[in-house]
């Protein structure tokens, strides 16, 4: 399947950068990384939320998992974990659990960890299970440059 539709069409719209990876594949973030012998602190992993009938996408490595309550500190207790169906719904073009970790092309706030920007170079699901995208940390900032910002993960 290779990179979304929706999703390079944005990429090329806004002339970003990036280096397509295939690979083995992997249904996790974590195989992903190991896959691609990449850290899974450069992995961004995108997750789905729901906050007073809206969604939103919040971008954090692979290597981490989300404090909830954290984020919900941050943006208030009617912050939920969006299911599957409704991801799906948002990510058509997309297979079944591989989110990009770009919000904006599918219509998505933005919310990103701060732990993700510390990385020199930031890899994401390209939409399918066997691509990768590789970009500089400029780009993924340029990418990112809209979006809400905190630290709402811990490393696993």
């Amino acid at each position: 399947m290779s990179i979304a539709p929706t999703l390079k069409r944005y990429l090329t719209a806004e002339n970003i950068q990036y280096e397509e990876i295939p690979h083995e594949l992997t249904m996790s973030s974590t195989r992903t990384a190991e896959a691609c012998h990449v850290s899974g602190d450069r992995l961004a992993k995108g997750i789905v939320l729901r906050r007073d009938g809206d969604y939103m996408l919040v971008v954090m490595p692979a290597s981490h998992h989300l404090r909830l309550s954290e984020l919900r500190t941050k943006l208030g207790d009617n912050v939920d974990m969006a299911n599957e169906a409704e991801i799906n719904r948002l990510f058509r073009d997309c297979a079944h659990g591989a989110v990009p970790a770009v919000g904006k092309c599918y219509g998505l706030d933005l919310i990103v960890d701060d732990s993700i920007e510390a990385q020199p170079e930031i890899y994401m699901e390209a939409g399918d299970h066997e691509t990768l995208l590789h970009l500089s940390q400029a780009q993924f900032a340029r990418l990112t440059a809209n979006a809400l910002h905190g630290r709402f993960s811990a490393h696993d």
